[in-house]
């Protein structure tokens, strides 16, 4: 199990329009092979915040996905980045 994790920061006027425009993407990752979970959402608490998840099956899955690539999108800016991605060994009940 893959996870893709973090956060991305853009110009708080520009949270809604960023995330309008990777809509699609979620959209297509969910439909792909091997994915779990994918989201961008809105930081409830901080104006310009998005959260990152991702779960993936496997790196295979994952690679799959991006190399697939899509249509170009016109963007705001990131301001910045801090996404990881994890390597999952086992999972138990919480």
């Amino acid at each position: 199990m893959i996870i893709i994790a973090g956060e991305l920061r853009v110009s708080p006027d520009d949270r809604d329009p960023y995330l309008a425009g990777v809509a699609g993407v979620a959209r297509a990752a969910r439909e792909a092979r091997g994915c779990h979970d994918f989201t961008q959402s809105a930081d409830p608490i901080v104006p310009g915040r998005i959260l990152v998840y991702e779960r993936w099956e496997s790196d295979d899955d994952l690679l799959a996905f991006r190399a697939a690539g899509g249509p170009g999108l016109d963007l705001p800016p990131l301001l910045s980045a801090d996404v990881s991605r994890y390597r999952v060994s086992s999972v138990e009940a919480p």
